[in-house]
């Protein structure tokens, strides 16, 4: 039986929908193949990451420690997943399509001297190749690849695959792995950390509300932070707003900001580039707010509000604000 590698992107611990997601689909793929999966998680607060693994299909949990691995590192980690393949034998090493692991598994390439298949839709078994279908050209293509290679080595495009747990959970036996580094391998490190927000992030919102060029100036964003305030969510933007200096890059949804996959993404004043869309579209159900019918936004969401967002946006917190008091008042 052939053994399939998960790498689990951790923040010092913490795991998100993003990583289970992702194993949701590593998962999927060892159960068509007749692989077993292993997890792999590395350097500090592994041990935290390893707890809800099991649950996710890991058979086994491999932690990776080592002096040198206090905190994230590209090469170190790829160094590790590189040394703990060839241990194990591994068939394939999978990864989420995320900044970090498409970085980490380029480095595993490099280092194995094989092809590095990133950001893959759908991957289908086709004897020993895997056929796969993959984002390019920041979603505006979706290519049909062949990939022929001793161990596949692939990341899953972020939100391809909604989390879910498996119905059997596996053994999820933890198991301790030390590869050899030296320093060279800690050239590049995380060695300190700033708290830029807490609580709810962009990321993660179950709601994002999110204004572009129809906003007009940073200070028609008190509209979208109020309604994002009353729905429990996070404020978005579109790059037009971090070019024209209205909102820091943090806010800024697309293919070189945060990719969203809410339960609602509510689009204000943005036209609906690609590269916007490419961040946003694994949304559940979006809500455009434009002046513009024709606008690529209004036509692809699931419903639309063809007026002024500065009248409508603030009038939806009216309501809800008036709909909560009469709740309260009659509770």
């Amino acid at each position: 039986m052939s053994t399939f590698l998960y790498l689990v992107e951790h923040d010092r611990g913490r795991i998100d929908e993003t990583a289970t997601g992702g194993m949701t689909g590593a998962r999927l793929l060892a159960e068509r193949t007749g692989s077993e999966l292993h997890a792999v998680a590395i350097g500090a607060g592994a041990e935290a990451a390893a707890d809800r693994l099991a649950a996710y299909g890991a058979e086994q949990v491999h932690l990776v420690s080592h002096d040198l691995l206090t905190d994230y590192g590209p090469d170190a980690w790829a160094e590790s997943l590189f040394q703990l393949a060839g241990s194990v034998g591994a068939g394939a090493v999978i990864a989420t399509g995320t900044d970090r692991g498409n970085e980490v598994m380029a480095q595993v390439g490099a280092r194995a001297d094989l092809a590095m298949v990133a950001n893959c839709l759908e991957i289908e078994p086709d004897g020993d190749d895997w056929l796969m279908t993959r984002v390019r050209w920041g979603g505006s293509l979706h290519e049909r690849a062949r990939l022929s290679a001793p161990v596949k080595l692939v990341t899953l495009a972020p939100h391809s695959t909604d989390a879910a747990p498996s119905d059997q959970p596996a053994a999820g036996i933890v198991s301790g792995f030390t590869p050899d580094l030296s320093e060279a391998d800690a050239v590049t490190i995380v060695v300190d950390r700033v708290t830029v927000s807490e609580g709810i992030t962009l990321a993660t919102a179950p709601v994002v509300v999110s204004g572009g060029r129809g906003m007009g100036s940073a200070e028609a964003f008190d509209i979208i932070e109020e309604l994002a305030d009353l729905l429990g969510g996070a404020v978005g933007c579109s790059r037009v707003v971090t070019n024209n200096g209205w909102k820091n890059h943090k806010f800024q949804v697309g293919q070189t900001g945060t990719v969203v996959a809410p339960d609602l993404y509510i689009a204000c004043g943005i036209s609906g580039a690609i590269q916007h869309w490419v961040g946003m579209m694994n949304a559940k159900n979006v809500l455009a707010i434009n002046i513009d019918r024709d606008a690529p936004m209004v036509t692809k969401a699931d419903w639309a509000v063809i007026a002024d967002l500065h009248q409508v946006v603030p009038a939806i917190s009216a309501e809800i604000t008036r709909r909560r008091t009469l709740a309260a008042e009659s509770g």
